[in-house]
């Protein structure tokens, strides 16, 4: 990765040194190199220059889900890029964030009332639509704000991203998207309703794909349903073709990004419409670590455990997915033998594990560690659990760091809770 090495036996964030992030920030807290985050959009951006004309270049649209943290989505919209969204808190964050509302489209099965009028009253460049409901409901308050919404409906081409089950979403089993023979009868219906512009189609089929030909499918059926699309008249304008190009975490291959813009160029572009891609781990898992301290080395009768600060509240996807994060010390400075140990967190969970049987040079109480490839759903998916407080966020640019979200505070977060005068009067069960 370009943003993180070893620098005489220190491991770095670009030029500053993990050891001084960790005594300026305190642990655990993320730490995000900007110009790795340049370096994988500056990579999109070549794939996609060196296989389409210049008038043909895709939107991208940075699925902020991944990583929200506007300093981010600033430094994303600096280079051109748009966001998508799925909830009225990205579009906050994305319009403080500075992205223009023409490059912001609204995705997610279950939009509200609000977020919807919100888009609207914003102007943003598209609505994805999944399901006969939401159009209805677009619809009517589109008429009512005295608005004309722009709109794709989303397609379920129902074609297997050979994904983890929980982030697979183009089968027709997921509740996603709208199944290929719903499309024709819903878009004919939402192109003769005054208050929707039918722009086009969307679809997404899942994330950390590593692997082309579920794309080559799904767009060949997003492009055979165009096809049919045009031939009752029906205007398409653009197609999101969303995201899901994945990472190495481990033992994945490469995405191949020149052959993933062959493929838009040789079965989307040829249908003469906008382009929309919905990129968001490919651009910020390899960009961050979760910088965490050795709490304990604990000796079990058949383990060796490895104690964290960092836990699955701050780190969620090895809980969740069973996914693979590679884990390695900040100072290397020394030579030390090798040793295998569980590496886990303190909330109270069995399954706050980050790796089993992980081979490490030995490690002691108070040394650092980083958490590998945590710059997508690592933040995003933060909580609370066990009344933790979640990490503090920190970009480094060159040799430049700052802090771009403060650590929450304990005193703060206890303010929005309240004990209901009503309990007070409950009678005192010691007393009777």
């Amino acid at each position: 990765m370009t943003g993180f090495s070893e620098i005489n036996g220190l491991l770095h964030a670009e030029d500053v040194s993990l050891a001084d992030i960790a005594a300026r920030y305190q642990t655990p807290c993320y730490v995000y190199s900007a110009g790795h985050i340049r370096t994988r959009i500056a990579a999109l951006q070549s794939a996609f220059k060196k296989a389409l004309p210049a008038a043909s270049q895709p939107l991208i649209a940075f699925a902020c889900k991944a990583n929200s943290n506007i300093a981010l989505l600033h430094l994303m919209g600096q280079l051109g890029l748009g966001t998508d969204i799925v909830s009225g808190g990205e579009l906050a964050r994305s319009l403080q964030a500075g992205i223009p509302p023409n490059r912001i489209v609204f995705s997610g099965v279950g939009k509200t009332d609000e977020e919807i009028l919100s888009a609207l009253k914003q102007g943003i460049l598209q609505i994805n639509v999944e399901s006969k409901p939401e159009l209805e409901r677009l619809a009517q308050l589109a008429q009512k704000a005295g608005k004309k919404a722009p709109v794709a409906l989303r397609l379920n081409p129902d074609v297997d991203a050979k994904t983890h089950a929980k982030i697979t979403t183009g089968k027709d089993e997921n509740k996603f998207g709208i199944p290929p023979d719903e499309i024709l009868s819903l878009y004919r219906w939402g192109a003769d309703q005054p208050a929707l512009h039918m722009r086009g189609l969307s679809m997404h089929i899942g994330s950390q794909l590593t692997e082309l030909e579920p794309f080559r499918r799904a767009f060949e059926k997003m492009a055979a349903l165009v096809n049919e699309l045009r031939a009752e008249n029906l205007s398409v304008t653009a197609l999101d073709l969303g995201g899901g190009i994945g990472v190495v975490y481990r033992d994945e291959s490469n995405a191949d990004l020149d052959g993933y813009a062959a493929l838009v160029r040789d079965i989307i572009h040829p249908l003469k419409t906008e382009i929309i891609l919905e990129p968001g781990r490919l651009l910020v898992a390899e960009a961050g670590v979760l910088l965490t301290r050795v709490l304990y080395v604990k000796e079990g009768k058949k383990r060796r455990y490895l104690i964290l600060d960092a836990g699955m509240n701050d780190l969620m996807r090895p809980a969740l997915y069973e996914s693979y994060h590679a884990v390695r010390p900040v100072d290397m400075r020394a030579a030390r033998n090798r040793t295998t140990y569980d590496i886990v967190g303190p909330v109270c969970e069995t399954g706050d594990t980050f790796g089993k049987d992980r081979e490490l040079p030995e490690m002691k109480a108070g040394e650092l560690a980083a958490i590998m490839l945590s710059g997508a759903y690592g933040f995003s998916m933060a909580s609370h659990y066990n009344a933790r407080i979640p990490p503090a966020e920190i970009l480094v640019d060159g040799a430049r760091h700052a802090l771009i979200r403060q650590r929450d505070n304990l005193n703060d977060i206890l303010k929005k809770e309240f004990i209901p005068d009503w309990l007070e009067e409950w009678p005192d069960a010691r007393s009777a």
